[in-house]
């Protein structure tokens, strides 16, 4: 990367929003057992937009509830820690997407595949012996953010990254080192340490790519549910299905056949997704 590309993606990451104060609150009571739920309603009853998202979540055709709910108290308890949890993550990462952008990528697109590979990879994390399903989710979710930044900041070189993956089938990963000196990886993990996500994620996010993928069970999960995810035809920009290294084969018990049939139905992780994706 030349020092003035790399000028532009520092810049890029630092001009992004903080990530919202009340969700990275929530995000430090649900990984404490012993969080009264009243602290937790608290923090989300400051937060006039999070009420209304979680509420009109909770009150969708989804749940089907015979009454509605209108209290975050009564939220909380019907939909349990952990949901709000990734229904907070999931309505700060929504804020931060562009409506429109000169890249010509479709965000809408790119959510759904964050959200079905999070989902997959919470499901997958009950293979591993040292992966935490809720961080699975959220390792998941975030693992594409970079592409983010690339859609705000430096839209064109994302566009000829895409118009050149889209051709020949090839990783964005590698066309946009070759357009940016940077992947959306790189630059997605720039972003976490920003907003001071804890190392390990950070972690998983800068080395996605196979041959430098690291050695643990979340970056396991994440990445055999990205290309799961898009096996399943939901892609972001990047069709291209990466095969499963071994050791992350040995964590989960096998190769993407035989985990995307271990799977099973994956209605419910859709649907679901389908849910937060309107918000």
């Amino acid at each position: 990367m030349n020092a003035a590309m790399s000028d532009r993606i520092t810049a890029a990451v630092e001009a992004m929003p903080a990530f919202p104060k009340s969700v990275q609150k929530i995000l430090v009571l649900t990984r404490d057992i012993n969080s009264p739920p009243k602290d937790l309603v608290g923090v989300i009853g400051k937060d006039p937009v999070l009420t209304v998202k979680i509420l009109r979540v909770v009150n969708s055709a989804y749940y089907s509830l015979p009454k509605q709910i209108t209290s975050i108290g009564h939220a909380v308890v019907f939909l349990g820690f952990n949901t709000i949890k990734n229904l907070a993550l999931s309505i700060a990462a929504i804020g931060m997407l562009p409506d429109k952008n000169d890249a010509g990528f479709d965000s809408h697109a790119y959510f759904m595949h964050s959200l079905v590979t999070a989902g997959i990879a919470k499901r997958l994390a009950a293979k591993t012996a040292d992966a935490d399903p809720m961080d699975c989710f959220s390792a998941g979710l975030l693992h594409d953010f970079g592409k983010i930044v690339f859609t705000q900041y430096l839209p064109q070189e994302f566009k000829r990254a895409l118009e050149t993956s889209a051709a020949d089938g090839s990783s964005l990963h590698l066309a946009l080192q070759a357009f940016a000196g940077a992947d959306h990886a790189e630059v997605g993990a720039m972003l976490l340490e920003k907003w001071r996500f804890a190392p390990a994620f950070v972690d998983v996010i800068r080395h996605q790519q196979p041959d430098s993928l690291t050695d643990s069970g979340m970056a396991a999960c994440v990445f055999a549910a990205n290309q799961i995810s898009k096996r399943l035809g939901l892609c972001a920009g990047n069709e291209f299905v990466a095969a499963l290294p071994s050791h992350a084969q040995m964590r989960l018990g096998g190769n993407l056949d035989e985990l995307t049939s271990s799977l099973g139905d994956i209605t419910r992780i859709v649907d679901e997704a389908t849910v937060f994706a309107r918000l």
